[in-house]
């Protein structure tokens, strides 16, 4: 069986700026039935990043490398469908979420996902399977 795993962006950081070896040992120790990915959602904030605080050369080759390596998932229809889905529940219950957050989470949720985070905002979101700190030594 297939387990998805997708990283948000503040996982993405963790792993590349070196602040978690614990989740950059995770991600390097998935099983051969595991994939490792991100939303497109993520790779836009990641390169938002970068254009409004231009890195070194060298981190901003190790993160280039990292986008290089790493899956990432498209939007489609089915994504769209889920986010409008979403954002109507969470609507209706009271709750929030940033707009990029819960694109990220609709992501996950259509794609059957497990989202790779520390940020507690997304455990309200009752459609996504239930996310997973890698980021246990922060």
């Amino acid at each position: 069986m297939v387990r998805t795993w997708m990283l948000d962006t503040n996982t993405v950081s963790y792993i590349v700026r070196g602040t978690s070896p614990a989740a950059r040992d995770r991600l390097d120790s998935l099983k051969i039935n595991d994939v490792g990915c991100i939303s497109v959602v993520t790779e836009a904030e990641i390169r938002y990043g970068l254009a409004r605080k231009p890195p070194s050369l060298a981190f901003r080759t190790i993160l280039n490398d990292f986008l290089g390596k790493i899956q990432i998932l498209p939007w489609s229809s089915d994504e769209a469908q889920a986010y409008g889905t979403l954002r109507f529940k969470l609507e209706r219950a009271g709750k929030t979420l940033s707009a990029l957050d819960m694109l990220i989470a609709a992501h996950a949720i259509s794609t059957n996902a497990t989202l790779v985070t520390r940020d507690k905002t997304f455990a309200q979101v009752e459609d996504l399977r239930p996310p997973v700190n890698w980021a246990v030594d922060l």
